[in-house]
């Protein structure tokens, strides 16, 4: 009589168990993947933020040379944003690769490098560097750390693709090569 109790109760807490999951779980398609990662997967989203699909939040800092550049100013191109800092190991892999994307390849796709100016020794040692390694893209200084707290980087470096409508389409922590960043942008409109 024990026994049965006990089976009973387990059959009970199994039949339970069964209903509360079939009726409380996410629905799921055909293919057996939940609906609800398809409809929340951000696609040409209207909102500002940096989550894939969404519209990359504007800034506006200061070249190397003092022009002032806002990444609005790049609304109808291609864009690969990318935070950086001299003392960086996988920034300074990263470069060589980002300079051959933007002088090499026959993609239309403008670079911006934000140097995390106020993580550096001294500013004084930006100048140098993009001499040494040749760097002809736009190197911005985000001297009070604004702009990389906007797009909350924590991670050196950081690469945010941007479409011609102004849309987050790929974000990478930590470096990415030549393939990649071609792969990448030609995904891209």
């Amino acid at each position: 009589m024990k026994k049965s109790m006990v089976l009973l109760a387990v059959v009970m807490v199994l039949v339970g168990w069964a209903v509360y999951d079939f009726s409380f779980s996410k629905k799921e398609t055909a293919k057996g993947r939940p609906l609800q990662a398809e409809v929340s997967s951000p696609v040409d989203s209207n909102e500002i933020g940096i989550q894939r699909g969404q519209l990359a939040p504007d800034f506006e800092l200061k070249t190397l040379e003092g022009k002032t550049v806002q990444l609005s100013d790049y609304k109808g191109q291609r864009v690969l944003l990318n935070f950086w800092a001299t003392w960086c190991p996988p920034c300074r892999a990263e470069m060589p690769d980002m300079q051959k994307l933007y002088t090499k390849s026959n993609l239309d796709v403008e670079i911006l490098a934000v140097n995390l100016t106020s993580t550096e020794n001294n500013e004084e040692v930006v100048a140098p560097f993009v001499e040494e390694y040749g760097l002809t893209f736009p190197v911005l200084m985000d001297r009070s750390s604004e702009v990389s707290n906007l797009y909350s980087v924590y991670a050196y470096p950081t690469t945010y693709m941007i479409d011609s409508a102004g849309r987050i389409q790929f974000v990478a922590l930590g470096a990415i090569n030549y393939d990649l960043m071609v792969q990448e942008v030609e995904k891209m409109k």
